[in-house]
Protein backbone atom coordinates (compact mmCIF):
# COMPACT_ATOMS: atom_id res chain seq x y z
CA UNK A 1 0.00 0.00 0.00
CA UNK A 2 1.48 3.33 -1.04
CA UNK A 3 1.77 6.18 1.46
CA UNK A 4 0.25 9.57 0.69
CA UNK A 5 3.17 11.71 1.83
CA UNK A 6 3.76 15.40 1.20
CA UNK A 7 7.18 16.46 -0.12
CA UNK A 8 9.78 16.06 2.61
CA UNK A 9 11.37 19.44 1.88
CA UNK A 10 8.06 21.16 2.63
CA UNK A 11 7.57 19.08 5.76
CA UNK A 12 11.06 20.03 7.03
CA UNK A 13 10.46 23.70 6.32
CA UNK A 14 7.15 23.69 8.21
CA UNK A 15 8.48 21.69 11.16
CA UNK A 16 11.50 23.98 11.56
CA UNK A 17 9.34 27.11 11.33
CA UNK A 18 6.88 25.67 13.88
CA UNK A 19 9.69 24.71 16.27
CA UNK A 20 11.39 28.11 16.08
CA UNK A 21 8.22 30.18 15.68
CA UNK A 22 10.05 32.05 12.97
CA UNK A 23 10.69 31.73 9.24
CA UNK A 24 14.02 33.52 9.68
CA UNK A 25 15.42 31.12 12.29
CA UNK A 26 14.07 28.13 10.36
CA UNK A 27 15.88 29.44 7.27
CA UNK A 28 19.14 29.73 9.24
CA UNK A 29 18.83 26.12 10.42
CA UNK A 30 18.14 24.73 6.96
CA UNK A 31 20.57 27.09 5.22
CA UNK A 32 17.99 28.54 2.83
CA UNK A 33 16.21 31.90 2.60
CA UNK A 34 13.18 32.92 4.70
CA UNK A 35 11.31 33.42 1.42
CA UNK A 36 11.97 29.78 0.53
CA UNK A 37 10.63 28.68 3.92
CA UNK A 38 7.48 30.75 3.41
CA UNK A 39 7.03 29.34 -0.08
CA UNK A 40 7.35 25.73 1.12
CA UNK A 41 4.92 26.31 3.98
CA UNK A 42 2.34 27.83 1.61
CA UNK A 43 2.81 24.91 -0.77
CA UNK A 44 2.19 22.49 2.11
CA UNK A 45 -0.91 24.40 3.21
CA UNK A 46 -2.28 24.34 -0.35
CA UNK A 47 -1.46 20.65 -0.68
CA UNK A 48 -3.24 19.80 2.59
CA UNK A 49 -5.93 22.47 2.18
CA UNK A 50 -5.34 23.45 5.82
CA UNK A 51 -4.08 26.74 7.26
CA UNK A 52 -1.04 25.90 9.43
CA UNK A 53 0.05 29.42 10.42
CA UNK A 54 -1.66 32.67 11.10
CA UNK A 55 0.45 35.46 9.59
CA UNK A 56 0.66 38.54 11.78
CA UNK A 57 2.45 41.89 11.24
CA UNK A 58 5.16 40.94 13.74
CA UNK A 59 5.49 37.26 13.06
CA UNK A 60 3.70 33.96 12.70
CA UNK A 61 1.55 31.89 15.02
CA UNK A 62 0.56 28.23 14.67
CA UNK A 63 -3.08 27.45 14.21
CA UNK A 64 -4.55 24.63 16.28
CA UNK A 65 -4.28 22.30 13.29
CA UNK A 66 -0.73 23.47 12.70
CA UNK A 67 0.23 22.79 16.30
CA UNK A 68 -1.15 19.25 16.22
CA UNK A 69 0.54 18.58 12.88
CA UNK A 70 3.87 19.99 14.09
CA UNK A 71 3.82 17.74 17.20
CA UNK A 72 3.22 14.64 15.10
CA UNK A 73 5.87 15.61 12.54
CA UNK A 74 8.41 16.33 15.27
CA UNK A 75 8.08 12.79 16.62
CA UNK A 76 8.23 11.30 13.13
CA UNK A 77 11.35 13.27 12.17
CA UNK A 78 13.01 12.32 15.48
CA UNK A 79 12.40 8.66 14.65
CA UNK A 80 13.88 9.11 11.18
CA UNK A 81 16.96 10.82 12.67
CA UNK A 82 17.40 8.11 15.30
CA UNK A 83 17.06 5.33 12.72
CA UNK A 84 19.65 7.07 10.56
CA UNK A 85 22.09 7.41 13.45
CA UNK A 86 21.66 3.73 14.36
CA UNK A 87 22.34 2.76 10.76
CA UNK A 88 25.44 4.99 10.59
CA UNK A 89 26.72 3.67 13.91
CA UNK A 90 26.35 0.07 12.78
CA UNK A 91 28.05 0.84 9.45
CA UNK A 92 30.93 2.73 11.11
CA UNK A 93 31.48 0.36 14.02
CA UNK A 94 34.53 -1.22 12.42
CA UNK A 95 35.82 1.90 10.65
CA UNK A 96 38.32 4.38 12.02
CA UNK A 97 38.82 7.64 10.13
CA UNK A 98 41.99 9.64 10.76
CA UNK A 99 42.69 13.08 9.30
CA UNK A 100 46.06 14.79 9.02
CA UNK A 101 48.27 16.77 6.66
CA UNK A 102 49.74 15.13 3.54
CA UNK A 103 53.29 15.72 4.80
CA UNK A 104 52.72 14.13 8.22
CA UNK A 105 50.93 11.19 6.64
CA UNK A 106 53.67 10.55 4.08
CA UNK A 107 56.72 11.25 6.22
CA UNK A 108 55.66 9.89 9.61
CA UNK A 109 52.33 8.10 9.90
CA UNK A 110 52.20 5.82 6.87
CA UNK A 111 55.33 3.84 7.71
CA UNK A 112 54.01 3.13 11.20
CA UNK A 113 50.32 2.58 10.50
CA UNK A 114 50.82 -1.06 9.50
CA UNK A 115 51.66 -1.83 13.13
CA UNK A 116 48.30 -0.50 14.33
CA UNK A 117 46.46 -2.38 11.60
CA UNK A 118 48.27 -5.60 12.53
CA UNK A 119 47.32 -5.14 16.18
CA UNK A 120 43.69 -4.28 15.32
CA UNK A 121 42.66 -6.29 12.25
CA UNK A 122 39.00 -5.79 13.19
CA UNK A 123 39.27 -2.08 12.31
CA UNK A 124 39.28 -0.60 8.83
CA UNK A 125 41.52 2.47 8.99
CA UNK A 126 40.67 5.32 6.65
CA UNK A 127 43.25 8.08 6.23
CA UNK A 128 42.09 11.49 5.03
CA UNK A 129 44.76 14.09 4.16
CA UNK A 130 44.36 17.81 3.63
CA UNK A 131 46.16 21.02 4.53
CA UNK A 132 42.76 22.56 5.33
CA UNK A 133 41.25 22.12 8.79
CA UNK A 134 38.68 19.35 8.70
CA UNK A 135 35.43 19.61 10.63
CA UNK A 136 35.57 16.49 12.80
CA UNK A 137 31.82 16.34 13.43
CA UNK A 138 30.57 17.04 9.90
CA UNK A 139 33.13 14.84 8.17
CA UNK A 140 32.87 11.90 10.61
CA UNK A 141 36.54 12.12 11.60
CA UNK A 142 37.41 10.04 14.66
CA UNK A 143 40.78 11.66 15.35
CA UNK A 144 42.97 14.26 13.65
CA UNK A 145 46.66 15.04 13.90
CA UNK A 146 47.00 18.78 13.38
CA UNK A 147 50.02 21.04 13.10
CA UNK A 148 49.55 24.24 15.05
CA UNK A 149 49.47 25.66 18.55
CA UNK A 150 46.81 23.39 20.00
CA UNK A 151 44.11 26.02 20.34
CA UNK A 152 41.21 24.73 18.24
CA UNK A 153 37.85 25.78 19.70
CA UNK A 154 35.47 23.02 20.74
CA UNK A 155 38.09 20.26 20.48
CA UNK A 156 40.36 18.41 22.89
CA UNK A 157 43.98 18.70 21.80
CA UNK A 158 47.01 16.97 23.28
CA UNK A 159 50.63 17.60 22.33
CA UNK A 160 51.91 14.65 20.33
CA UNK A 161 55.26 15.71 18.87
CA UNK A 162 57.22 18.89 19.31
CA UNK A 163 59.50 19.82 16.46
CA UNK A 164 62.78 21.61 15.89
CA UNK A 165 63.53 23.47 12.67
CA UNK A 166 66.88 23.41 10.89
CA UNK A 167 68.23 23.54 7.32
CA UNK A 168 68.54 20.27 5.41
CA UNK A 169 69.86 19.48 1.95
CA UNK A 170 71.17 16.61 -0.14
CA UNK A 171 74.75 15.40 0.55
CA UNK A 172 75.73 16.31 -3.01
CA UNK A 173 74.61 19.90 -2.50
CA UNK A 174 76.42 20.25 0.80
CA UNK A 175 79.69 18.92 -0.65
CA UNK A 176 79.35 20.29 -4.19
CA UNK A 177 81.08 23.09 -6.06
CA UNK A 178 79.73 25.61 -3.54
CA UNK A 179 80.02 23.67 -0.28
CA UNK A 180 77.89 24.52 2.73
CA UNK A 181 80.11 25.01 5.74
CA UNK A 182 78.59 28.00 7.53
CA UNK A 183 75.24 29.84 7.40
CA UNK A 184 76.70 32.62 5.24
CA UNK A 185 77.07 30.05 2.46
CA UNK A 186 73.28 30.10 2.07
CA UNK A 187 73.67 33.24 -0.02
CA UNK A 188 75.08 31.11 -2.83
CA UNK A 189 72.24 28.59 -2.83
CA UNK A 190 68.52 28.28 -3.50
CA UNK A 191 66.35 28.30 -0.38
CA UNK A 192 63.14 26.26 -0.49
CA UNK A 193 60.11 27.76 1.21
CA UNK A 194 56.81 26.56 2.62
CA UNK A 195 54.04 29.10 3.15
CA UNK A 196 54.35 30.31 6.73
CA UNK A 197 57.76 28.70 7.32
CA UNK A 198 60.25 29.98 9.90
CA UNK A 199 63.34 30.78 7.82
CA UNK A 200 63.38 34.33 9.24
CA UNK A 201 63.60 32.95 12.79
CA UNK A 202 66.43 30.57 11.92
CA UNK A 203 68.41 33.25 10.05
CA UNK A 204 68.05 35.60 13.01
CA UNK A 205 69.27 32.88 15.40
CA UNK A 206 72.25 32.33 13.08
CA UNK A 207 73.00 36.05 13.08
CA UNK A 208 72.69 36.13 9.30
CA UNK A 209 71.35 39.32 7.73
CA UNK A 210 70.83 40.32 4.13
CA UNK A 211 69.37 37.03 2.89
CA UNK A 212 66.26 37.54 0.77
CA UNK A 213 63.31 35.44 1.86
CA UNK A 214 61.51 36.13 -1.42
CA UNK A 215 63.89 34.08 -3.53
CA UNK A 216 63.41 30.39 -4.12
CA UNK A 217 60.45 28.11 -4.85
CA UNK A 218 57.37 28.27 -2.66
CA UNK A 219 55.54 25.06 -1.70
CA UNK A 220 52.14 24.54 -0.12
CA UNK A 221 53.26 21.53 1.89
CA UNK A 222 56.38 20.73 3.94
CA UNK A 223 56.57 17.26 2.42
CA UNK A 224 57.05 18.80 -1.01
CA UNK A 225 59.88 21.08 0.09
CA UNK A 226 61.54 18.15 1.87
CA UNK A 227 61.37 16.03 -1.28
CA UNK A 228 62.76 18.91 -3.32
CA UNK A 229 65.70 19.05 -0.91
CA UNK A 230 66.24 15.30 -1.25
CA UNK A 231 66.44 15.74 -5.03
CA UNK A 232 69.04 18.48 -4.70
CA UNK A 233 66.87 21.44 -5.73
CA UNK A 234 67.89 23.57 -2.77
CA UNK A 235 67.95 23.87 1.00
CA UNK A 236 64.76 23.37 3.01
CA UNK A 237 64.05 24.39 6.58
CA UNK A 238 63.18 20.93 7.80
CA UNK A 239 60.90 19.89 10.63
CA UNK A 240 62.63 17.24 12.71
CA UNK A 241 59.50 15.09 12.70
CA UNK A 242 59.34 15.09 8.91
CA UNK A 243 63.05 14.76 8.03
CA UNK A 244 64.28 12.25 10.64
CA UNK A 245 63.92 9.21 8.37
CA UNK A 246 65.59 10.96 5.41
CA UNK A 247 68.49 12.05 7.64
CA UNK A 248 68.90 8.56 9.07
CA UNK A 249 68.91 7.07 5.55
CA UNK A 250 71.44 9.62 4.30
CA UNK A 251 69.09 11.15 1.75
CA UNK A 252 69.39 14.44 3.61
CA UNK A 253 72.11 16.00 5.74
CA UNK A 254 72.14 18.81 8.27
CA UNK A 255 74.85 21.22 7.12
CA UNK A 256 74.86 23.56 10.12
CA UNK A 257 75.09 23.18 13.87
CA UNK A 258 71.99 25.20 14.76
CA UNK A 259 68.39 24.27 15.45
CA UNK A 260 65.54 26.46 16.64
CA UNK A 261 62.38 25.32 18.44
CA UNK A 262 59.37 25.18 16.17
CA UNK A 263 56.67 27.75 16.85
CA UNK A 264 54.07 25.03 16.25
CA UNK A 265 53.84 21.31 16.96
CA UNK A 266 51.76 18.23 16.17
CA UNK A 267 48.66 17.60 18.29
CA UNK A 268 46.22 14.73 18.53
CA UNK A 269 42.77 16.29 18.28
CA UNK A 270 39.36 14.78 19.05
CA UNK A 271 35.83 15.88 19.77
CA UNK A 272 34.89 15.96 23.47
CA UNK A 273 33.93 12.46 24.59
CA UNK A 274 35.51 10.71 21.59
CA UNK A 275 38.13 8.96 23.74
CA UNK A 276 35.34 7.08 25.50
CA UNK A 277 34.91 5.04 22.31
CA UNK A 278 37.23 1.99 22.41
CA UNK A 279 38.48 2.25 18.82
CA UNK A 280 39.42 5.93 19.20
CA UNK A 281 41.03 5.32 22.59
CA UNK A 282 43.04 2.43 21.12
CA UNK A 283 44.37 4.54 18.25
CA UNK A 284 45.06 7.50 20.53
CA UNK A 285 47.09 5.29 22.90
CA UNK A 286 48.96 3.68 20.00
CA UNK A 287 49.73 7.09 18.50
CA UNK A 288 51.37 8.34 21.68
CA UNK A 289 53.27 5.08 22.14
CA UNK A 290 54.65 5.45 18.60
CA UNK A 291 55.54 9.08 19.27
CA UNK A 292 57.48 8.12 22.41
CA UNK A 293 59.41 5.46 20.47
CA UNK A 294 60.09 7.87 17.61
CA UNK A 295 61.42 10.51 19.98
CA UNK A 296 63.74 7.98 21.64
CA UNK A 297 65.01 6.78 18.25
CA UNK A 298 65.46 10.35 17.00
CA UNK A 299 67.46 11.18 20.12
CA UNK A 300 69.89 8.37 19.25
CA UNK A 301 70.03 9.03 15.51
CA UNK A 302 70.06 12.82 15.72
CA UNK A 303 72.04 13.69 18.85
CA UNK A 304 71.90 17.35 19.74
CA UNK A 305 75.23 19.14 19.33
CA UNK A 306 77.12 20.23 22.42
CA UNK A 307 76.03 23.84 21.95
CA UNK A 308 73.57 26.12 20.21
CA UNK A 309 70.72 23.65 19.72
CA UNK A 310 67.60 24.27 21.67
CA UNK A 311 65.13 21.91 23.19
CA UNK A 312 61.80 20.85 21.71
CA UNK A 313 58.56 21.68 23.43
CA UNK A 314 57.71 19.08 26.09
CA UNK A 315 56.87 15.58 24.92
CA UNK A 316 53.43 13.98 25.09
CA UNK A 317 51.57 14.72 28.29
CA UNK A 318 48.91 12.05 28.41
CA UNK A 319 47.25 13.32 31.52
CA UNK A 320 46.60 16.76 30.12
CA UNK A 321 44.31 17.84 27.37
CA UNK A 322 43.15 21.30 26.46
CA UNK A 323 39.47 21.75 25.85
CA UNK A 324 38.25 24.96 24.27
CA UNK A 325 35.01 26.26 22.82
CA UNK A 326 34.33 25.09 19.29
CA UNK A 327 35.22 27.24 16.30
Amino acid sequence: MSRALPPLIAVRAFEAAARHGSFVRAAEELNITPAAISQQVRYLEDRLDVRLFTRRPRGIELTRAGRDYADSLGHALDQIAQATERLKAADNAGKLTIATTPSFAAKWLMSRLIRFQSAHPELEVRLSTSNALTDLSREDIDLAVRYGKGDWPGLQSQLLLGTERFPVCSPSLRDGAKPLRQPADLRQHTMLHVMGDEWAGWLAAAGLAGVSLRKGPQYSDAGLSTQAAVEGHGIALGQRVLVADDLAAGRLVEPFDLRIPGEQAYYAVVLPGALERPKVKAFHQWLFDEAAVAQAVDARKLPAPRSKRRKDPPGPARGRASTVARR
